[in-house]
């Protein structure tokens, strides 16, 4: 829906005057402004159906803000439509102070309209931004007229994910706990799990096709699993077909097999996450890969050790082909840029203020609070690193804690991930084994260490009104269908000719022209990284 607003608002701008298109709108400066010190108010609006910000001021968090930063926001509600709330503010030319969206065409024509404030002029003066986000990130994110007017939510400088293998820590245990690290390896122990527990599966890949890419990863180095959703693969200076490249064929070859030999949940096409979370949580999958391991498996394992303390389930370095360098196997990708994007409006009176709350609350202090509280609450003194030292109220007050934290949720519009997710690994390490959260632990040892910075092939997709993007809709349809079809095939040489066919439809669909153009703005984007 957002998409189809893009283009809905190329209409409602086309109207804007030329000076405006020209961007020449002036930023208004605050006289002497102090952060905590000189109040700042702004009116606040999330483009989003779902997002609903929380009464700002009657949590802990946010009443320490107010009363400490003098900062106050009023929330302009999309009431569940806003697509059509963007366009009648756009429209009437009633914007909020700032707005909370998704990066690309919506921005960008806020932007050619001269509605948008541009940020370079703070980055110093306010330094979190620039000092925990970086100039490579930051360069992503300037327009096309080289300023930058997007402030990051969710933006890392370190890897994240929770994608990987995971085992049966009972069934791996009875069956004598064999090699696992290569593909023959995983082939032969799951043919022995099927042998000795007939009413166990052996090889769970997920619902989707997670599990095939997250197998694609292992088939070759630096082949991130992301490779296969993209459906292109970097080869020299241009980006080439995916259904030549060799891993992909030997990808869905080994998986075949699998399938053909009942060694895969034979629903994996149609299954849904509930089905998947029951069979986890029941202990019936001995092999479990997709992108959500480290999630579904902390879950299983709390299920697990109900009944059974030294139940659940462990996370594994991922596997690979014999030969493959086993440190450069990437299960999981990470984008440095995150997650959307907040932009202030030429509207706002005082763009600095604005600009200054948002630059604190993406550092250590204004992180702590907005996602934990003020402290005293849950947390108390910092380690060597700024990371809260969490109180044993934390340890205890779950409830209350969850419920808070759900409240604050709606608040966290400037997140630094590397600093949250570095803050939950230092405490939870630091706690004995057994009262390690499971999720944080194979975060932290193994599906952070296998994730692959691909920020560099970001805003590669088309318009989809556009030729290129209608290509690409089709090229992903056929991908899909290769896949699912090549599962399913009957013997080696039927899923040479599925790729191959598939190879052929997607080439008359106009694959080439589509990776002709995401190659030049994968060009573009290695020269914005590079201050170019």
């Amino acid at each position: 829906m957002l998409l189809s607003a893009a283009l809905g608002l190329a209409i409602v701008i086309a109207g804007c005057s030329n000076k405006e298109k020209e961007n020449s709108a002036p930023v208004h400066e605050s006289s002497a402004f102090v952060f905590g010190e000189t109040p700042v108010e702004f009116s606040f609006y999330g483009n989003y159906d779902w997002y609903t910000m929380q009464p700002w001021g009657e949590d802990p968090a946010t009443q320490w803000i107010k009363e400490n930063k003098k900062v106050n926001v009023i929330p302009v509600p999309a009431q569940g439509a806003s697509v059509q709330k963007f366009n009648t503010m756009v429209a009437s030319k009633d914007l909020p102070d700032v707005m909370f969206m998704d990066r690309g065409p919506l921005v960008e024509k806020l932007r050619q309209a001269g509605k948008l404030v541009p940020l370079d002029d703070y980055l110093d003066k306010y330094p979190n931004l620039k000092k925990y986000a970086g100039e490579e990130t930051l360069n992503m994110l300037r327009s096309d007229d080289g300023k930058l007017y997007q402030f990051p939510n969710w933006y890392t400088s370190t890897p994240m994910g929770n994608g990987g293998y995971m085992i049966n820590k009972t069934i791996y245990k009875e069956l004598g706990s064999p090699r696992l690290e290569t593909f023959d390896d995983l082939y032969a122990y799951l043919k022995l799990v099927k042998e000795k527990f007939p009413d166990v599966i052996p090889f769970d890949i997920g619902y989707g096709t997670q599990g095939i890419s997250i197998l694609y990863s292992g088939f070759g180095e630096d082949h991130t699993a992301a490779y296969t959703s993209y459906g292109f693969v970097p080869s020299g200076d241009k980006l080439t077909s995916l259904f030549a490249n060799p891993a992909f064929k030997e990808t869905i070859t080994f998986a075949s097999t699998l399938f053909r030999e009942k060694l895969i949940t034979q629903d994996a096409l149609t299954q849904t996450r509930d089905q998947v979370v029951e069979k986890l949580n029941t202990g019936k999958v001995a092999v479990y890969a997709s992108y959500d391991t480290a999630d579904l498996g902390s879950q299983a394992t709390v299920e697990l050790k109900k009944n059974d303390p030294n139940a659940g389930y462990t996370m594994i370095w991922p596997l690979r082909k014999e030969g493959v360098d086993p440190n450069k196997v990437y299960p999981n990708n990470y984008d440095s840029i995150g997650w959307n994007v907040n932009v202030i409006t030429t509207e706002a009176k005082n763009p600095e203020g604005i600009f200054a709350y948002l630059d604190w609350l993406t550092g250590e202090e204004g992180e702590r609070i907005i996602f934990w509280g003020p402290e005293g609450l849950y947390w108390e003194g910092t380690d060597e690193d700024g990371a809260p030292i969490w109180t044993e109220k934390f340890k205890t007050d779950v409830e209350e804690r969850t419920k808070f934290m759900a409240v604050t949720d709606s608040f966290q519009w400037a997140g630094n991930t590397s600093f949250i997710d570095g803050s939950k690994a230092s405490n939870n390490m630091k706690l004995p084994e057994d009262q390690r959260d499971w999720a944080a632990e194979a975060q932290f040892t193994i599906a952070w260490k296998t994730s692959f910075n691909t920020t560099q092939f970001s805003n590669l997709t088309p318009d989809p009104a556009s030729e290129e993007g209608k290509v690409l809709q089709k090229v992903a349809d056929i991908e899909t269908s290769v896949i699912a079809k090549g599962l399913y095939a009957g013997s080696d040489e039927e899923v040479e000719k599925i790729i191959k066919d598939g190879e052929d439809a997607a080439n008359k669909a106009g694959y080439v022209k589509l990776l002709e153009y995401e190659t030049a703005r994968w060009q573009e984007n290695l020269k914005k990284m590079n201050g170019k």
